[in-house]
């Protein structure tokens, strides 16, 4: 969930720069088409001027067809600049799609991880519920001194007060009885309360302690 969250937050983060991107560029092309357009009708109304004939003085005549010239050159370059801003803004929009798509799939993984996480929980509470209530049967049909043995011996052993002795071996403490431990073991009575030398929990015999 954790790396989830990181991927979530590094897309939205990445998604809201191009989408910025885009709006930036979208405001950018708009500017520069109105350029090329307030250009390319002064140079209409020139041309328009020169091939009417109302122009008549020599001088006045190169001025307009200089001015014409410097138009058309002007015309391209902001047509240039136009071309440029609608490939980054293209590449802004691409890159937002892309991103949209990506946080898309990540938010469902995300969704489906949660929807699973709870599942988990709801199992784990539910096990917690019923390891509870055997728990509380188990207890109530064991002698108080017992009883009492066992949760101290919990409380200083990090919440395991008993361990299985199985083929030998404490479970608990994870090592195997000597020989003298064993045949203690073997002659106790079957309601005795056996506990191991090493760590001190209750002992619990089944057909699998390898007596």
């Amino acid at each position: 969930m954790r790396t989830l969250e990181t991927d979530l937050n590094q897309l939205r983060d990445l998604l809201v720069a191009a989408q910025t991107e885009e709006s930036d560029t979208s405001r950018e092309q708009t500017k520069a088409e109105a350029d090329v357009d307030q250009v390319r009708q002064r140079a209409a109304r020139n041309q328009q001027r020169l091939d009417s004939g109302a122009v008549t003085s020599p001088k006045d005549l190169e001025s307009l067809q200089s001015e014409i010239a410097s138009l058309a050159k002007r015309q391209g370059d902001l047509e240039e600049v136009v071309l440029e801003v609608m490939e980054r803004r293209e590449s802004a929009q691409e890159r937002s799609t892309e991103l949209s798509d990506r946080l898309e799939s990540v938010q469902a993984r995300a969704r489906e991880a949660e929807e699973r996480l709870a599942r988990e929980l709801e199992a784990v509470d539910h096990n917690v519920l019923m390891a509870t209530k055997e728990r509380e049967v188990v207890s109530g049909a064991l002698p108080a001194e017992l009883l009492k043995l066992y949760e101290k011996i919990r409380e200083q052993q990090g919440g395991v007060g008993a361990a299985r002795l199985y083929q030998r071996r404490c479970e608990g403490c994870r090592l195997e009885l000597n020989i003298t431990e064993l045949n203690e073991v073997r002659e106790a009575a079957a309601d005795a309360v056996l506990r191991c030398e090493n760590c001190r929990r209750i002992l619990v015999r089944t057909p699998e302690s390898g007596l």
